[in-house]
């Protein structure tokens, strides 16, 4: 077993969206290709927005995906072990407890941009003595720093190559709040340390954040794992996702009829410099993914580009992977391998099964131009009554032909027409012996 250990750690605040799907599916495929370990993490920490509904939706967008877990944790159920670590910050004279309200923070950040300097925490409150500690935890609850070392940060990023940030220039980070609720920083600097996270693979809104983290990791006495930061998505024309997100949602890509692999083939080469392709399994999918093929720059991220992809993947799908939504329809157990041959190349998601299936079942309202209408009287009394053999169109057409001249175009168009009510579709010869009904003969 490799010794690889990566790590998805949604909060379950929310169902996932498409932006949550790319963080998951970078380490999914990395822990993948060498072998290793995939930790599902739920930072539920938040109790008052963490629900078991997003839990379990979680779980299940992962698992349509085939994403799934080797192991399963819960932050909820480690906060004795987060207590631990904030009691050895505090020995250790990294943990300091602060007093300011979010106003007089707000005022203070607004006074050093008044003044041109970065709106850093000005660490006031280690000048405090302990009589004005006692003083104000009389008055207001405290919160927790860390005390950073301000030095430079350094690192190899996994897709951004070498990053240094001066720790001066980032405030001291909150990682206990002042009602005691634990913060994402400290609960997921421990969790990786506990747990052997090896690489880290997350947003590229998070850099400033693996800075100090790595600062803490070590404070920890832990190892730093590695890290890679992937570009954010925006929209197809650059505009920010974030007020789009709702409606990107796993779930509701789900219910309009995107499949799995069309959406991981996507997200798997979305923003690197590999060409996007339809690939038929997650095994395909993780052959040759690699981090550093990956851009900085924002990726461009486009749902119209999903329907090409669920197209072909539905396309090339044999009978017996459709055969029971076929059935749902109420094909006929003897007509739906047909059914299915003929409408696969005809749709986008498997729900337009059920329109060709209206059309075959109950047959169509006739589409007939006005310069038609006495061409397709003709031919409707040439049409025999279904049900139809392989070779109805083809007997049906020559009669027709024969008794009027027409021919080409000026003769199939208008007949598909009448049969159909559509100008497209599948080829007339196989479509024609599903047919169950078709229009009067006095149309």
């Amino acid at each position: 077993m490799s010794s690889i250990v990566t790590r998805f750690a949604p909060s379950p605040t929310g169902y996932l969206h498409i932006g949550n799907l790319r963080t998951a599916l970078f380490n999914y495929l990395i822990a993948r290709q060498q072998g290793g370990t995939f930790v599902l993490r739920l930072d539920d920490t938040d109790p008052e927005r963490s629900k078991q509904e997003y839990i379990d939706a979680i779980k299940f967008d992962l698992e349509w995906l085939g994403l799934t877990w080797d192991r399963v944790e819960q932050q909820s159920k480690r906060l004795d072990r987060y207590k631990d670590a904030a009691e050895k910050l505090r020995a250790d004279g990294r943990f300091y407890e602060c007093f300011e309200t979010p106003t007089e923070l707000d005022l203070k950040r607004k006074k050093q941009l008044n003044m041109g300097r970065p709106p850093v925490y000005d660490r006031a409150a280690l000048t405090l003595s302990e009589a004005e500690r006692e003083a104000l935890r009389a008055e207001r609850d405290g919160y927790w720093r860390f005390l950073l070392d301000q030095a430079r940060i350094e690192w190899d990023d996994g897709i951004l190559g070498p990053l240094s940030i001066d720790a001066a220039s980032v405030s001291d980070p909150v990682l206990i709040r002042a009602d005691g609720q634990v913060l994402y920083t400290l609960a997921s600097v421990v969790d990786d340390t506990d747990m052997g996270i090896t690489h880290v693979v997350r947003g590229s809104d998070h850099v400033t954040n693996t800075a100090t983290q790595i600062q803490i990791i070590e404070a920890l006495g832990g190892t730093v794992p590695s890290f890679a930061h992937h570009s954010l998505l925006t929209g197809p024309q650059g505009e920010a996702l974030s007020k789009r997100l709702g409606v990107l949602s796993l779930r509701d890509l789900r219910e309009q009829g995107v499949t799995p692999n069309a959406l991981l083939s996507l997200m798997a080469r979305l923003g690197s410099s590999q060409p996007v392709e339809l690939r038929a399994s997650l095994d395909e999918i993780a052959e040759g993914f690699e981090l550093s093929q990956f851009g900085s720059a924002p990726t461009k991220f486009d749902a119209e580009d999903l329907w090409p992809l669920t197209r072909g993947d539905l396309q090339a799908r044999p009978y017996a992977a459709v055969a029971d939504t076929i059935r749902s329809l109420g094909v006929p157990d003897d007509l739906a391998p047909q059914f299915w041959d003929v409408a696969r190349e005809n749709i986008t998601t498997l729900d337009d099964l059920s329109g060709w299936w209206a059309l075959c079942r109950d047959g169509a309202s006739p589409v007939i131009a006005d310069e038609d209408r006495e061409f397709i009287a003709q031919a409707l009394t040439l049409l025999p009554p279904p049900p139809y053999g392989p070779t109805a169109w083809k007997d049906w057409t020559d009669s027709v032909k024969a008794a009027t001249g027409r021919k080409g175009k000026g003769l199939f168009m208008p007949l598909r027409m009448a049969l159909t009510g559509q100008a497209r579709g599948p080829e007339m010869g196989a479509l024609m012996p599903l047919l169950q009904k078709v229009p009067a003969r006095d149309q």
